[in-house]
């Protein structure tokens, strides 16, 4: 089959709350929104000729009615708001409750096994940003060989760990004992192995981490297309989102790379399906709260517009969305309950308004139909809408 299809999801890039988002803790947060007034307009000319202005009222962003891709919403409807939660339920899976979280730090008995089975100490257990914690307690660290673990509002297990101080390798062992530790009742969303360099008041997190994600409960989108023989391939976290069920990825240093291996894929032979992953948005601007930041990313993305539509086959489809929100004019440094984008582009695709698609699953249930196969996951496909 010479069918291709492509998701590229923009980490963190909301486009306003969900409408149970104040369960969330979360009523207000509006990325692309809020974002587009905190830097006096947002400036994406090729997303607006594509109908990024028709989904919301975005300050700098006009409405076209001659759009280029279809376009519209997606609702969350499964449990969460983190990067495991939303790239399931784009692939057709629904939790019924959110990952657990540890706003306190983690139990004492699973720090104490942890320890245990790793031969080292513990040190940290507290919720805190990244590099925050590697600030106050590298240089402990360092002395003693203990772990930092810590933790974030996110359903996450994080480990730090200095490269000179522990072996990447083991660090990464240590993460997949973690992973097989963290079972129900605490069988949090991902176990995450965060390296770092430098000296004390100098520390900067490297790019090697790794991500260690629960298995999907049920079959999703990737399992189909294995079952049904259609290839896969991934860029950035998606295969680790996955446990690396049905799909391994290529892994870069931020969303520059992971452009370029997209637009090596798209130009080369190859046919199938990618799902990428552009992480920069999210975990440099959204987590940080860098507004200037964030929209110069999404200033990067626009520019990479171009050359992707070009990059299409005659038989592709092409859909840049998101996973959840990450709003960087709000207090909070952690993610947020929301809408997110749904662009679509290909030589076949009819550009069109697709409206607000209640769930992400929607997504999968399209690319599933378009390679013939019928699986539908807990979405209903929209291709007869755009095609």
């Amino acid at each position: 089959m010479s069918r291709r299809a492509t998701i590229i999801v923009l980490d963190g890039v909301g486009v306003g709350e969900a409408p149970d988002a104040a369960k969330y803790g979360d009523a207000g947060s509006n990325t692309l929104g809020n974002l587009a007034r905190a830097v006096g307009g947002l400036r994406l000319p090729n997303l607006e000729r594509a109908g990024l202005g028709n989904l919301a009222a975005l300050q700098g962003v006009q409405r076209s009615s001659a759009a280029t891709a279809a376009h519209g919403v997606l609702v969350p409807a499964s449990a969460g708001k983190d990067s495991t939660a939303g790239h399931w339920e784009i692939a057709g899976v629904h939790l019924k409750k959110p990952f657990p979280t540890y706003p306190r730090g983690f139990p004492s008995d699973i720090l104490n096994e942890f320890s245990r089975r790793t031969a080292r100490g513990v040190i940290g257990n507290t919720a805190a940003s990244g590099t925050a914690i590697i600030a106050e307690y590298g240089e402990a660290h360092q002395r003693s060989g203990a772990w930092i673990v810590y933790t974030s509002a996110d359903s996450v297990f994080q480990v730090a760990a200095h490269e000179e101080t522990v072996p990447l390798e083991e660090l990464y062992r240590a993460c997949e004992t973690a992973r097989a530790l963290l079972v129900a009742p605490h069988d949090v969303s991902r176990v995450i192995a965060r390296p770092f360099l430098g000296v004390p008041g100098a520390y900067e997190r490297t790019s090697h981490r790794r991500d260690y994600s629960i298995e999907p409960p049920e079959p999703t989108l990737l399992d189909a297309l294995a079952d049904a023989g259609i290839a896969r391939a991934g860029v950035g976290k998606v295969d680790d989102l996955f446990a690396h069920r049905a799909i391994t990825a290529e892994h870069g240093a931020d969303n520059a790379m992971g452009l370029e291996f997209i637009l090596r894929w798209m130009r080369g032979p190859s046919n199938g399906f990618l799902f990428a992953n552009l992480v920069d948005f999210d975990q440099l601007f959204g987590h940080r709260n860098d507004a200037p930041g964030f929209h110069e990313a999404l200033r990067q993305f626009d520019a990479a517009l171009p050359d992707l539509l070009g990059a299409l086959r005659e038989d592709d489809l092409l859909f840049v969305t998101a996973d959840h929100g990450n709003d960087p004019t709000t207090p909070s440094t952690d993610h947020a309950r929301e809408c997110v984008p749904l662009l679509a582009f290909g030589p076949r695709i009819r550009p069109r308004a697709i409206g607000r698609r209640e769930t992400f699953s929607d997504l999968g249930a399209t690319v599933a139909e378009w390679f013939g196969i019928p699986f539908r996951g807990r979405g209903q496909s929209f291709l007869p809408v755009i095609s």
